[in-house]
């Protein structure tokens, strides 16, 4: 355990679409690279990461749904592409000297072992980054609920959620130049405003359980360190 940080163990949530840096779709190798590059410089002070990580980059179910799929099997396809991504980070994380395991929700033999809580907890507590692929298994479930199943699961202090903003807004920022941030809410709060940075559920197992969310900007090379060393500045905590 590192003292200089509030947060020794987490699960950090990304986004497809960070993998896919400035391509339209797929993977950008500089992307990856630098995603494993900022996790890679905590890690290697002793923070135990585990991270979930979206399909936005291959697939969205809902884009199958507006074109008349079923909505459980577009879900599934959502979770092989999760696998996907979760086999291209764990490569990057080699190449990049840093050991890092898959655990799936579903049977993906030989491609990845099932989930399996006790040797996800090993494997954080050896060092190693445990990247958790499928989804939760089940259709009708967000990548972010996925995260915060995990992170309880495996003991992990905080849920973080990287975006491209430092924070939890009024409004998108983007659009609106208006948009006040939020330095703190509580889940209530959250759910109240219907805040679409994460899902309701999301929201809801963590304020249940006393897990904090912390969204925060990825792309600012030292948000992650600020954020695990309690840097209320770097992001919005929800607690």
């Amino acid at each position: 355990m590192n003292e200089k940080f509030r947060f020794n163990r987490v699960l950090l949530k990304l986004s497809g679409e960070a993998l896919k840096g400035s391509q339209e779709h797929g993977y950008d190798a500089d992307a990856v690279r630098t995603i494993v590059e900022r996790v890679k410089a905590v890690a290697d002070q002793g923070v135990e990461i585990a991270l979930v990580v979206g399909a936005g980059n291959i697939w969205r179910g809902v884009m199958g749904r507006a074109g008349g799929m079923d909505r459980v099997n577009a879900d599934y396809m959502g979770m092989l592409a999760t696998v996907m991504n979760a086999l291209c980070l764990r490569d990057f994380f080699r190449s990049a000297g840093i050991e890092a395991i898959v655990q799936c929700s579903i049977g993906m033999e030989p491609i990845a072992p099932r989930f399996n809580r006790e040797e996800a907890i090993r494997a954080l507590e050896a060092g190693k980054i445990v990247i958790f692929a499928g989804g939760t298994g089940s259709p009708f479930f967000t990548t972010d609920t996925t995260s915060t199943l995990r992170a309880l699961e495996t003991d992990c202090d905080a849920v973080l959620k990287a975006t491209k903003v430092d924070g939890i807004y009024t409004a998108d920022p983007f659009k609106d130049p208006d948009a006040i941030r939020f330095p703190e809410l509580s889940f209530d709060e959250a759910l109240a405003r219907q805040l679409k940075v994460m899902d309701s559920t999301a929201f809801s197992m963590c304020r249940d359980n006393d897990l904090p969310i912390i969204v925060f900007n990825f792309s600012d090379p030292d948000s992650l360190e600020r954020i695990l060393a309690g840097d209320t500045g770097a992001g919005t905590i929800v607690s």
